[in-house]
């Protein structure tokens, strides 16, 4: 028996974007191209300066779209549309566009097609998942580009799918932001990957979708009902009565937990048996506050400092550093705020940081700061300075060495000193921590730990770097596994060396603010977890349903096992016990 239509169900599997499960009706996104003329035109430098105003409004445009995700969301999610200012500044692109009108004598709209077309065709055919999935980035900008030359709005609009599953080929960044929660019960698109921005965007909205489904839009027709589990990544169309029912209970259940998680998101953080730990947030911005403020995170765990550069694609004065800076501070109302330093390079590029054959093994980070004293000193300065406001942290990312270490503290030192001797500031020395994710670092934890007050582990590099894996390869993807006990181990050590040395140790990559993982790492010996603050509630619901003896029990089934699956489904089991607990 069919519940809403006699078409049969479909069931087809995806990539599973953003979790929750709902269904409705499917709302059929047009996505089809402008039919654009090819003419010849009379005035080359007239038909480059409508180019040029095109431009100049697109930016305006996508600008005012960042201010909006940035107070709606939050900096971390606005940063994705810094990546597409950056796309209207590419020199190559705009002069190739300019060069196309002049060699052919062709309007720029068909010119400026075939250029952009060039460059999404570049990277649809990059090997390397990210990379590839940053042509909807492009292809989303110069939309935008193209309507202006136009002078036409978009033949779509996502904000009218109210109470409706959004069916697409693909969607963009922009149209991501502005589905309407209140409206939009989920989505799902035909290509896509767990690492495009459309499914950031899914995940910091909270809405289920699931991405990358093959055969999509042939199989859903109008009026067809579409369930979305986001869990499993699973698009089931038109499903049976049974089918409903059975999601019925699921649906109801993870609303009830819902509930159950938030009706303690202000209690203390501390286990059954009182065991103190600590919830924090990850924000790049002083918007980002207000998720830490209403999830009650105790204090900012990690303040991703280059978020500032990268938004203003240009290197920030101490000024307009210390600005932001002491906004966040005043913003705690007392709690830490802990600045991890510069840490631009890799897939994050600015002015003369150019590719290169390695770059998350190259110049960034540390070795930037350290090579540009110029940068570091400012940024250092406007650090202490905000500190005035309130309790500050500081830690150094990618430290490779000791030697490397006390190299970024003497110049710390130095930069207090020199402000104190100035006179605007006193001589308090904040907390100096480091980030642990480089292998040599975790093996050198005992002699770093002597020199700081605190580590603070990024799981996302140390992982990756441990295991010789990519993450963002979906070729080897399964090869990145934090269950691998070779992590679990090293984990260990790091936070034994921590507790040799009295110091405190967090916890601020991905792990931290994943509910299978965090029992596992207070168990270990973590003190601290930092994490998005849409994170906090479920996280600390698990830990403070659990006692200092089941976690050290959960430590110890985890180590006695040397297969990854059956790591996580101890893991898992464990989540569940406790998400259930009443």
């Amino acid at each position: 028996m069919q519940a809403e239509n006699s078409r049969p169900e479909v069931r087809l599997q995806g990539i599973a974007a953003a979790p929750g499960v709902s269904r409705g009706p499917a709302y059929l996104l047009f996505q089809g191209k402008a039919i654009i003329a090819c003419e010849k035109i009379s005035d080359v430098e007239a038909e480059i300066r409508r180019f040029e105003s095109a431009l100049s409004s697109t930016r305006l445009e996508i600008a005012k779209l960042r201010n909006e995700v940035a107070s709606r969301l939050g900096e971390n999610e606005a940063a994705i549309f810094d990546a597409h200012l950056l796309v209207l500044e590419d020199v190559a692109l705009i002069d190739d566009v300019s060069k196309e009108v002049r060699q052919t004598e062709l309007n720029v709209e068909h010119c400026f097609q075939e250029v952009a077309q060039r460059y999404i065709d570049i990277f649809e055919r990059m090997e390397d998942d990210f990379l590839r999935e940053r042509a909807s980035d492009i292809r989303d900008v110069t939309g935008r580009v193209m309507n202006h030359l136009l002078g036409a709005r978009p033949e779509h609009k996502v904000q009218s799918a109210l109470q409706q599953v959004v069916v697409a080929k693909d969607l963009t960044p922009s149209e991501t932001a502005t589905l309407p929660t209140d409206g939009v019960l989920a989505f799902a698109t035909e290509e896509g990957g767990q690492t495009g921005h459309s499914a950031i965007m899914a995940r910091a909205l909270n809405i289920p979708a699931v991405v990358g489904v093959k055969g999509l839009l042939a199989a859903i027709e109008e009026g067809d009902t579409v369930l979305v589990d986001g869990q499993a990544g699973l698009v089931i169309v038109n499903p049976t009565s049974a089918t409903i029912e059975n999601y019925r209970g699921k649906e109801i259940a993870i609303r009830t937990q819902r509930d159950r998680v938030m009706q303690e998101i202000n209690l203390p953080d501390c286990t059954r048996d009182g065991h103190a730990f600590a919830i924090q947030a990850n924000i790049g911005g002083p918007e980002d506050m207000l998720g830490a403020q209403e999830y009650h995170a105790h204090g900012v765990g990690l303040y991703r400092t280059e978020n500032l550069f990268l938004r203003l694609d240009d290197w920030p004065s101490e000024e307009e550093q210390y600005t932001e800076y002491a906004e966040v501070v005043r913003r705690a109302q007392g709690k830490t705020v802990t600045f991890r330093t510069l840490d631009l390079g890799g897939d994050k590029r600015l002015g003369d940081l150019t590719d290169e054959a390695n770059p998350f093994m190259g110049y960034r980070a540390i070795r930037l700061c350290l090579d540009r004293p110029d940068i570091f000193r400012s940024q250092l300065r406007a650090i202490l300075r905000a500190a005035v406001h309130g309790s500050v942290a500081v830690m150094f990312p990618m430290i490779s060495s000791l030697d490397e270490l006390r190299q970024a503290k003497q110049f710390f030192q130095a930069t207090l000193k020199e402000l104190v001797d100035e006179g605007v500031i006193h001589s308090t020395m904040p907390r100096l921590g480091a980030m642990i994710e480089i292998p040599s670092a975790a093996l050198l934890a005992n002699h770093l730990a002597r020199e700081l007050d605190f580590f603070s582990v990024g799981t996302n590099d140390l992982v990756q770097y441990l295991l010789a894996v990519d993450r963002g390869n979906q070729r080897i993807a399964k090869l990145y596994d934090p269950a691998n006990p070779a992590v679990i181990s090293t984990l260990e050590a790091i936070f034994r060396a921590a507790q040799n040395q009295g110091i405190a140790a967090a916890v601020c990559g991905e792990l931290a603010g994943d509910p299978h993982w965090a029992p596992l790492l207070i168990g270990l010996g973590a003190h601290e977890l930092s994490m998005t603050p849409t994170a906090i509630p479920e996280v600390r619901y698990v830990l403070r349903h659990s006692t200092l003896a089941e976690l050290k029990d959960l430590v110890v089934r985890v180590q006695s096992q040397t297969e990854g699956v059956i790591i996580k489904k101890i893991l898992s089991d464990f989540k569940l016990s406790k998400l259930n607990y009443h």
